[in-house]
């Protein structure tokens, strides 16, 4: 056998016993006591994730189901309408700082008066890549950055983004942020 060749079958062999990833469905990070799990790619689904009460938390490690689970076991908030699309959680037919009746939850537009909070929901539109839009959770925020979890983003659950204010005007600056949604009792 080359020299070459039995390289070749020691890396694949290396390859096949060794772990990039983490399985699907494991805990790779958590916030309040509430873990995000990996997903494997952005397009992997595994059923829906069903509360004991009957309760829909989404499909199974989408953005989507980490966000209502953190809702569910954090907050106990269930939200009257609980399908739809990440994008389809924000209602841009809602004035700033209105009841979102669909969530039960207050939502600000992007580039307002109102600065994000840690725990608000954040929600992306959709984009060439993505139809469906994302969410996560406003999980830290400082003078110029607030930082969120997310799942269903490979193995990056945190990211910091930009929070710019000028003359008490609030923007997220990251690209498809339509806004955030907050508890009643966070306002």
């Amino acid at each position: 056998m080359s020299k070459i060749k039995f390289s070749l079958i020691c890396f694949v062999a290396l390859c096949s016993f060794t772990s990039f990833y983490p399985q699907v469905g494991t805990p790779i990070d958590e916030f309040n006591g509430v873990s995000v799990m990996y997903n494997g790619n952005i397009a992997n689904v595994f059923g829906r994730n069903v509360t004991d009460d009957g309760y829909n938390l989404g499909l199974k490690y989408q953005c989507v189901e980490f966000v209502k689970r953190y809702y569910y076991e954090f907050y106990n908030h269930k939200m009257p309408e609980s399908y739809g699309h990440a994008k389809d959680f924000f209602n841009q037919s809602l004035d700033d700082k209105a009841f979102n009746e669909d969530r039960g939850l207050y939502q600000f537009r992007n580039t307002r008066n109102f600065k994000p909070l840690v725990g608000d929901i954040i929600v992306f539109g959709s984009s060439q890549k993505n139809p469906f839009g994302h969410m996560a959770i406003v999980s830290e925020i400082s003078e110029q950055n607030i930082e969120i979890i997310q799942q269903n983003w490979g193995l990056k659950t945190r990211q910091k983004i930009k929070l710019v204010e000028y003359e008490g005007i609030y923007t997220v600056a990251e690209f498809d942020v339509l806004g955030w949604l907050r508890i009643p009792d966070g306002m």
